[in-house]
């Protein structure tokens, strides 16, 4: 019986404990800083929520932090990130509103004056704009304004640097230009009736003439060839009276040849080093005695002699080039001779006078060759600057500045029609100037290798004569400028060329040691 009810008695007290709720432990909840509280505590010498020794090894190990007056202050860097955020909105806001050329040459060009890289990879024309629109609202307009006009500055400098001067001359020089002027009109009144009359006969008897010279030109055959020397022979030139041939050697020789035999006839000695050129007087076997200067010559160490035709002896040395003298050509009334130097200089000498008169400087480089108008009025020079220059003998001016060639101007010369000029380049063209128009007229792709030398036939003008680098000489029409007749036969490059003053004859001259006559059949 009592064993029954303290059970039951347990029963009960173990439902009543079953029915009470557990008791939950309510957490704390500190607001704002603990540092205060803590220092406090210590203070006290109380354990506070962690215990002494807790502390000191939390703080040891650096997982508590109690500062010491540091203060990192946030509004500093939140001020400076405001400024860099509103300096942002506000080159944005210049960005708009600067106005930005829609032409992309222009904006190309505005790039490249602010130094920048004119184009992108991948970028199209409107984000080429977009960027010089940003480069702008970094570095404003005035940069832009700034470097045009130091662009205009050196562009204006550079202009007044490249303008041609002139100075005063010696009074040889007045007497000589007008000699010129008094020599040069009656031959122009004189080619211009000529011109005017060969204008007169009928067309149609033109074009058969014309014909006809083409139909004997494409007849040309390899007349004689002869063994000039044993070094390459750079220049020939055929005497007035088209019997002599005088070849110019890197020997140091210069040889006169009888034509059309090709028959030795005078070894010139005088110069030691490579000669550039020999030519004839203007009037040498034909009204000039043989005892007087008949032929000029230059050579690579800046000697220029003249020769006699009865003597193997130069007459006399003109002296004044300290560097090489590429050629020399005679005015057409034979009293003045011309002279190109690689000081970049060319020179003209008075012969009765026996000085120099006239030092012309123009070219950037060394003036390489020259030629003179038939009337003598003009004198054209070409030079390894790639540019030739027509000089007015009368004036000293120059009158036409010939501009196109890619490579140096090995050959230049006038047409007996007085308006044309041809030029032979290192850019393996030829191309044709009109005095009249003042500008190329036409250009031949005329051979394979640089052009030595370019030669109008000299009676008429009818056809131009080319030679070069190609073991090639070539013949073209003229006007028209259309192949004729290409002259192969030569095992090396050809140097030197000429035509005879009576049209019969063509010469060429090689580095094969060789030159050759070429005659229609």
């Amino acid at each position: 019986m009592a064993s029954s009810r303290a059970s039951s008695a347990a029963t009960k007290t173990k439902a009543s404990d079953d029915l009470v709720a557990p008791v939950v432990k309510k957490p704390h909840i500190y607001y704002g800083s603990l540092e205060e509280k803590e220092r406090e505590r210590l203070a006290k010498g109380e354990s506070g929520i962690l215990g002494k020794e807790g502390l000191k090894a939390g703080i040891e190990a650096g997982n508590i932090n109690i500062t010491s007056g540091e203060v990192f202050e946030i509004e500093e860097h939140i001020s400076e990130r405001q400024a860099e955020v509103l300096a942002e909105f506000e080159r944005r806001k210049r960005a708009r509103q600067i106005n930005v050329s829609t032409d992309d040459s222009e904006v190309k060009a505005c790039l490249r004056a602010l130094g920048e890289p004119i184009t992108l990879f991948g970028e199209g024309p409107a984000e080429r704009r977009e960027r010089l629109r940003n480069i702008l609202s970094v570095v404003g307009t005035d940069a832009l304004k700034k470097t045009r006009k130091d662009d205009e500055k050196s562009k204006k400098s550079k202009e007044e640097y490249q303008q041609t001067w002139y100075h005063e001359g010696p009074n040889s020089l007045k007497v000589a230009r007008l000699w010129i002027a008094n020599y040069s009109l009656p031959r122009a009144v004189k080619r211009l009736e000529e011109a005017r009359l060969h204008k007169e006969i009928p067309e149609t008897t033109r074009t058969s003439q014309m014909q006809e010279l083409h139909k004997s030109l494409r007849s040309l055959n390899n007349f004689c060839s002869q063994i000039g020397d044993d070094r390459p022979i750079s220049y020939c030139h055929f005497s007035p009276n088209s019997k002599m041939l005088a070849t110019a050697c890197w020997s140091g020789l210069c040889k006169l040849w009888s034509v059309p035999d090709c028959n030795l006839l005078h070894t010139l000695r005088g110069h030691n080093t490579n000669v550039g050129a020999i030519v004839f007087h203007p009037k040498s076997t034909v009204s000039l005695d043989q005892k007087d200067v008949n032929l000029a010559s230059c050579a690579a160490d800046g000697s220029v002699k003249l020769w006699s035709l009865d003597s193997d002896e130069p007459v006399a040395d003109i002296e004044g080039h300290t560097v090489r003298v590429a050629r020399v050509m005679w005015h057409p009334s034979g009293r003045f001779l011309g002279t190109t130097c690689y000081d970049r200089s060319w020179r003209l000498w008075d012969l009765e006078a026996q000085e120099e008169i006239l030092h012309q400087e123009g070219h950037s480089m060394g003036v390489y060759d020259i030629a003179f108008h038939q009337d003598g009025s003009l004198a054209g020079t070409g030079g390894l600057d790639a540019f030739g220059r027509v000089w007015d003998l009368r004036t000293g001016r120059c009158i036409m500045f010939l501009e196109g060639h890619l490579k140096e101007i090995y050959g230049i010369n006038f047409s007996p029609n007085g308006y044309h000029v041809a030029t032979g380049s290192g850019d393996n063209t030829c191309k044709v100037w009109d005095l009249r128009q003042r500008r190329c007229v036409y250009t031949i792709p005329a051979h394979q290798n640089l052009v030595t030398g370019v030669k109008f036939e000299p009676i008429h003008g009818n056809f131009l004569l080319t030679g070069a680098y190609d073991n090639t000489a070539k013949i073209w029409t003229h006007p028209g400028w259309s192949p004729l007749k290409t002259l192969a036969g030569h095992e090396g490059k050809v140097m030197g060329l000429d035509i005879s003053s009576n049209g019969q004859l063509i010469a060429t001259c090689s580095y094969d040691r060789t030159f050759k006559l070429w005659m229609a059949e």
